[in-house]
């Protein structure tokens, strides 16, 4: 019995000295959450263009012109004359508003100088403003992947909302 005991004590005592065996991570799958939700926003996409090519074909008063970089736009006030254009970090004074696609008032009319390409804005309007000159008014038709996406802005635009935004380029500065 005695022999027993010491045995078994013995053997307890082995056993306990062992090092800890790292444990790996179990993995969770992200690679696959990602692809699925690249996928659904793709979806997503996808529906907001046909709902704008539908809303588009329905507007028969404007002529809208699809931009290479995922918007609309059509010209309320065009410029034949000037040539001058907005470059990379120049200033530019513009006038804005922000509407639903079905012409809710979003943001009413808001005045602001923009630095080209260098501080954050609607990444649409950010592109369109480019193409525009002095006295130019353009309105822009957005899809929410090239507004404020999957988060919209926390305040008054939702999440994937597709927008349209009036546009007018008041000045251009070299500053």
């Amino acid at each position: 019995m005695k022999y027993k005991s010491v045995f078994f004590l013995v053997v307890i005592i082995l056993f306990s000295c062992n090092e800890p065996k790292a444990r790996r991570p179990k993995k969770h799958g992200t690679q696959n959450f990602y692809k699925e939700v690249l996928k659904e926003n793709k979806k997503i996409n996808d529906l907001q263009k046909k709902r704008i090519d539908l809303w588009i074909s329905k507007d028969t008063i404007h002529d809208f012109i699809e931009s290479t970089k995922g918007y609309w736009y059509y010209y309320v006030k065009k410029d034949t004359l000037q040539s001058n254009t907005p470059k990379f970090e120049e200033f530019v004074d513009i006038e804005y508003d922000v509407k639903s696609m079905v012409g809710d008032i979003i943001y009413g009319n808001q005045k602001r100088t923009y630095k080209i390409d260098k501080e954050d804005f609607i990444p649409a309007l950010q592109d369109g403003i480019k193409l525009m000159k002095i006295g130019e008014t353009i309105t822009f038709v957005i899809p929410s992947y090239r507004a404020y996406g999957i988060t919209g802005d926390g305040n008054k635009i939702g999440i994937n909302q597709p927008i349209q935004s009036t546009v007018t380029l008041i000045d251009i500065k070299n500053k």
